[in-house]
């Protein structure tokens, strides 16, 4: 599929949300959920296509999300920043966000709205798959009048993974 294409019908589905919810709180987290079930389904493709290797720190988990995640399937690279000492808040800066190409401002009475959410649920789910729980959020938008587009990670814990006991 084209980008324009892929553009043009997210801006649809966004638009056709906007219609069937009154509130904004309702479009968001369906769209955050919409990216989660997403990105359960994409890591597959992301780990098959790059075969990368276990990430050894919330730093380099980012750096891989930014730097060939984004690139692999938005055409992108977002600026990493690490925001705390304890080093697991991040923010991905996008200088070009294309879910917007086609959006020069967001609907009437519809300020609450974050129209590229979907976007936080496949980073949110893809990160679940590989049992790393995240908070990610917009924490800038251009289509809100702010001077730059970023999203918010933020790692609060490891996910406990169980290891099975072999019978003897």
């Amino acid at each position: 599929m084209s980008r324009e294409l892929f553009v043009l019908t997210y801006g649809a589905l966004v638009a056709q949300l906007c219609k069937d919810y009154e509130k904004d709180e309702d479009v968001n987290k369906y769209l955050d959920r919409m990216g989660y079930d997403i990105g359960i389904r994409l890591i597959e493709d992301f780990l098959a296509r790059s075969a990368m290797r276990k990430c050894r720190s919330y730093s380099e988990t980012v750096d891989v999300i930014a730097q060939v995640a984004f690139k692999m399937y938005l055409g992108i690279t977002p600026s990493v920043s690490c925001s705390n000492t304890t080093e697991n808040e991040f923010f991905l800066m996008l200088d070009n966000n294309p879910l917007v190409d086609f959006v020069e401002e967001l609907p009437p009475g519809r300020s609450s709205l974050c129209y590229c959410n979907l976007l936080c649920g496949v980073i949110r789910g893809a990160l679940e798959m590989v049992h790393l729980a995240a908070e990610v959020t917009f924490v800038q938008d251009r289509l809100k009048g702010d001077d730059v587009t970023e999203i918010g990670i933020t790692f609060p814990k490891r996910l406990e993974v169980k290891k099975h006991k072999r019978n003897k």
